[in-house]
């Protein structure tokens, strides 16, 4: 069985709660923000939504410069509305999982290299990458979001199970 088939199972899964973690973000509460030093719920949520791009530019290139030398830094589009927001994560995650799904075995093991100003911040392993910088990036800011939920007294949704607004027992 290819690599790719083993991750995209629990990646399926992942971006399926998430979404639904995104989805449940009234509009009208993404100025909320927990503490001073805390994302607000628009910027967690926009973060959450670009973070499959980190995944289709690590399967589809073998470095990303997030501000290259003589040309235009990487910025994260402006999302006004969460319907925006899950658009953009649609969009990505598709073609993450697509990206993924066309990466060889032997591709997931070469070097994947993040730049900023042609300076090297990290190489790892396509598939290294793929674990730590992007599946658990995007499952750490999840977890933030679902306590922004609570805090906003919106439901929170079953994760890795029954949460305590959605609860069968």
């Amino acid at each position: 069985m290819p690599i790719s088939d083993s991750l995209l199972p629990e990646l399926e899964r992942e971006l399926a709660t998430t979404r639904t973690c995104i989805a449940r973000v009234p509009d009208a509460q993404l100025a909320f923000k927990p503490h001073a030093k805390s994302y607000s719920a628009h910027d967690l949520v926009a973060h959450l939504a670009e973070i499959p791009m980190w995944g289709l530019v690590t399967f589809d290139r073998d470095e990303f410069d997030m501000q290259p030398l003589g040309g235009p830094a990487y910025e994260r589009p402006e999302l006004k509305s969460v319907a925006d927001a899950l658009a953009r994560f649609d969009e990505l995650s598709a073609s993450m999982k697509a990206a993924i799904s066309a990466t060889s075995d032997a591709a997931m093991m070469t070097p994947w290299t993040l730049l900023k100003g042609g300076q090297r911040m990290m190489t790892l392993p396509r598939i290294a990458v793929y674990r730590s910088f992007i599946l658990n990036h995007l499952i750490h800011h999840r977890g933030q979001l679902s306590v922004y939920l609570r805090m906003m007294d919106v439901l929170v949704p079953s994760i890795y199970g029954p949460s305590a607004d959605e609860s069968p027992f």
